[in-house]
């Protein structure tokens, strides 16, 4: 009789809009799957489970069982049983190299029986669990060093071992986490960091042999780098120490010294500016580590550490891209910032994909009418490229209509994440948010030529069922957290 109570109750505090959402989702999947696949020698036969179109019938039934399954029991035991189900997904992951066999230079496939599973499609969940746990548990709070490496490594350790599995794109996809460690309070300098990178690494690499005007001597791309970490250290150091004469000594110097130069170059005698610009960061970071000596105040320090950092990231990209990375990603790079073109090659799959997208018009030629992804021009279209049949068959409205829906679902798990009464609900709802935000953003951007080609999932569209139950499990795992708040507080 209480279980039936409990059950009724589960019911009406379920979030019936998320799973609405869900099942539209899911249909319109479906559909993408059935264009992408189609095969007109063999009309008729897109339920038959010969087909990828049946098949993904199978992994949408088996994903609703499998929701239905994890709304059945109490949210309590996910967070009782977090560190374990963590601790197990580590392992398999560890072993996944030495199970798995090579899928495109990637061991990351686990055969059971005829059947393949890749765990790290799983193991977001079990990570999300862990640091909800551990985050909630031990009251850990991001603004302080030690906790944030902490909840760091918990993310940094499953990235590292997907990573040997030579998975780049799924261990990319951890990043996602960072979005919850902002809300959960850590400082906003971290991202800014962050996104520094992204901008010395483009600008670096992508102009590093264009000339700055007429002076051939002076690199574009690392004169930019150089006046941009002068002036981000000069204008952190106003904003975190509100301290007036060095900010204007930073300043003041530093444009002196960088007007003055050009000058002599543009006029009197040309030379690498380079070299003047990097005198400028130098001078500033001496200044800094002065100031931090002299005022006893941490802040100077860690300014100063982040322009040696800035240098230092900058002077080692180009290592980075001529050892570390691969010739497959460094070509994918190289295709996605313009310094290659690559029509047959590395770009292949984004120029048909944007040709498939593009030949939909506003309202698209209609369901199993694609051409471009009838006749298999578009590489891993069912998968990774699945949004460009969305494009074709649908149009623009089609497009537009899907990247809707997907708003309103990420606006709706922020809803259901911030009315959680315990932070560990919190804390794996904003997991959630930020695994969906990052395979929508990256997969759709991919597909439209805006971010690098990594290869994750569109979430409920691309083929497979490792992809469709991984991120049903993290979705109804946060609805049963969900139905379950209005429980006493635990104390």
């Amino acid at each position: 009789m209480v279980k039936d109570k409990e059950q009724k109750g589960v019911l009406r505090s379920l979030d019936w809009v998320t799973i609405i959402l869900y099942i539209i989702l899911l249909g319109l999947g479906w559909m993408s799957v059935c264009g992408a696949t189609y095969d007109f020698d063999q009309a008729g036969n897109i339920f038959s489970f010969g087909s990828r179109s049946g098949m993904q019938i199978v992994w949408i039934g088996t994903s609703i069982l499998l929701g239905t399954l994890i709304l059945s029991i109490d949210e309590r035991i996910y967070e009782s049983f977090s560190y374990l189900i963590y601790g197990a997904f580590l392992v398999l992951l560890l072993v996944t190299p030495f199970l798995a066999r090579d899928i495109k230079g990637s061991m990351s496939w686990i055969k059971v029986g005829s059947f393949s599973i890749q765990p790290a499609e799983f193991a977001k969940f079990a990570t999300a669990l862990c640091l909800g746990r551990v985050m909630s548990m031990f009251e850990l709070r991001l603004d302080r060093t030690r906790d944030l490496i902490i909840s760091g490594l918990l993310v940094l350790l499953p990235m590292g071992l997907i990573v040997m599995q030579k998975e780049t794109g799924s261990a990319l996809v951890y990043l996602s986490f960072f979005f919850m460690f902002y809300r959960e309070g850590m400082p906003g300098s971290f991202l800014f960091v962050g996104v520094a990178a992204v901008f010395y690494f483009v600008v670096g690499i992508r102009f590093e042999d264009a000339p700055l005007l007429d002076l051939k001597e002076v690199s574009l791309g690392a004169y930019t780098v150089m006046i941009a970490i002068w002036i981000f250290s000069t204008f952190m150091t106003r904003l975190y120490t509100q301290a007036r004469a060095p900010f204007w000594w930073m300043l003041g110097g530093g444009l002196f010294l960088t007007v003055s130069s050009a000058l002599f170059a543009m006029y009197v005698l040309p030379f690498d500016l380079v070299w003047v610009q990097l005198g400028v960061c130098i001078l500033v970071i001496l200044y800094l580590l002065f100031l931090a000596l002299r005022e006893r105040l941490a802040t100077y320090f860690y300014v100063a550490l982040f322009s040696i950092g800035s240098l230092g990231f900058f002077y080692s990209a180009n290592y980075v891209m001529d050892h570390l990375m691969g010739d497959h990603q460094r070509t994918r790079i190289e295709v996605l910032l313009g310094m290659k073109e690559e029509p047959r090659g590395a770009g292949y799959n984004v120029a048909q994909a944007q040709i498939a997208i593009g030949s939909g018009g506003l309202h698209g030629k209609g369901f199993l009418n694609g051409t471009q992804t009838k006749l298999k021009y578009v590489p891993e279209q069912e998968t990774d490229f699945i949004f460009c049949t969305v494009g074709e068959e649908e149009g623009f409205v089609g497009c537009t209509t899907v990247l809707v829906l997907f708003m309103l679902l990420l606006l709706r798990l922020i809803h259901v994440a911030e009315r959680q009464v315990y932070r560990f609900g919190r804390i794996y709802g904003y997991c959630v948010v930020g695994i969906f935000f990052f395979h929508i953003f990256i997969n759709v951007g991919m597909v439209l030529g805006l971010t690098p080609v990594i290869g994750i999932p569109l979430p409920f569209f691309s083929y497979g069922g490792s992809s469709l139950w991984g991120f049903t499990i993290l979705l109804f795992i946060l609805l049963r957290i969900d139905a379950g708040r209005n429980r006493l507080k635990r104390t």
